[in-house]
């Protein structure tokens, strides 16, 4: 292990496992002036890049008819929390096709959870 790996492994943050399909409540630390706050960014996770410290995963979801897609480093300080809200059966690693549906056709078919 070389000293790049040793400082990025001290830097991983315990996070819940995610999986593309998944629908995601992200909670996110946003400062505005001296004042910070959480803001809630919900839905479905379109891509993973793993990598360590380097990996970040793409969640998109519709807000007010416009498509919006952030991507975030899954081991930021930024994000206080993830929590998993659904899991959707699905049967490829990126979701870039759910850009061009719209309504309905962008529905995920829901995956049992084990209790």
């Amino acid at each position: 292990m070389n000293a790049v790996e040793m400082i990025g492994r001290s830097q991983l943050v315990d996070r819940p496992e995610i999986r593309s399909g998944d629908t995601l409540r992200v909670h996110v630390k946003v400062r505005e002036g001296e004042k910070e706050r959480i803001q809630i960014f919900e839905g479905i996770v379109i891509g993973m890049h793993r990598g360590g410290s380097n990996a970040s995963f793409t969640v998109r979801k519709v807000s007010f008819g416009q498509g919006v897609e952030r991507i975030f480093p899954l081991h930021s300080p930024t994000i206080d929390k993830i929590e998993v809200v659904r899991s959707a059966v699905v049967r490829r690693a990126k979701l870039y096709y759910l850009r061009e549906l719209r309504g309905k056709a962008a529905r995920m078919k829901e995956k049992r959870r084990k209790p």
